[in-house]
């Protein structure tokens, strides 16, 4: 892993995760550790509403920290109801705590490669929804990231579980001067969250 990247997980280590939030991780936790004893591979959707913050941020920090713990075969993707674009202040706060991201495409839609480890496989993200080709079809866990993507998907079609995980929209800060700390605060406690549910398996 990249030597910037391990330097933050020792920070994200550090962060306690409440009583009440590790009540909300642990069935997925519990999920994942079926999933292994099964010896089955683990497919992982986040989805938000317009996949562009909060979706890409937890498919992101999942990855890693499967990668992290030797959890083998986890799949991590994200989506939303509807497509827009990955925000670009998400690469940059995952650049700032230690990831290496290309921009692979300028349309308004950009596609991203990024990579925590240099011999591993880059995790490809731009915003999709949910049932994009790109996602699993059936076989796979949705964890719903905010509360309009669980109200307005009553159904995730193909998903065998479900868990609503949410997380508070760093968009609210867009444009202050709270801008940077906040979009680097959200992805810290995503990935806290991430670390703890990894942490768990067996």
């Amino acid at each position: 892993m990249f030597k910037n990247l391990s330097n933050t997980i020792e920070i994200v280590k550090e962060i306690s995760v409440s009583i009440e939030r590790q009540a909300v991780l642990q069935p997925l936790a519990d999920y994942i550790q079926n999933k292994v004893n099964l010896q089955e591979e683990i497919h992982l959707n986040f989805i938000c509403t317009h996949n562009s913050r909060r979706s890409h941020l937890s498919q992101i920090w999942a990855q890693t920290m499967a990668f992290h713990f030797q959890i083998q075969n986890v799949f991590c993707y994200s989506g939303g109801t509807e497509a827009t674009a990955m925000f670009p202040k998400v690469a940059e706060t995952l650049t700032n705590q230690g990831f290496q991201i290309q921009q692979l495409s300028q349309e308004q839609n950009p596609v991203y490669a990024l990579k925590f480890d240099e011999n591993q496989h880059p995790i490809i993200c731009f915003s999709k929804t949910y049932f994009d080709d790109f996602n699993p079809k059936t076989n796979f866990s949705a964890i719903m990231t905010c509360n309009n993507a669980d109200e307005g998907c009553p159904m995730v079609f193909g998903a065998e579980s479900r868990f609503p995980i949410k997380y508070d929209d760093p968009k609210a800060f867009d444009g202050t001067e709270l801008m940077n700390e906040k979009y680097a605060e959200r992805s810290l406690q995503i990935a806290s969250e991430m670390y703890f549910v990894f942490s768990q398996i067996n």
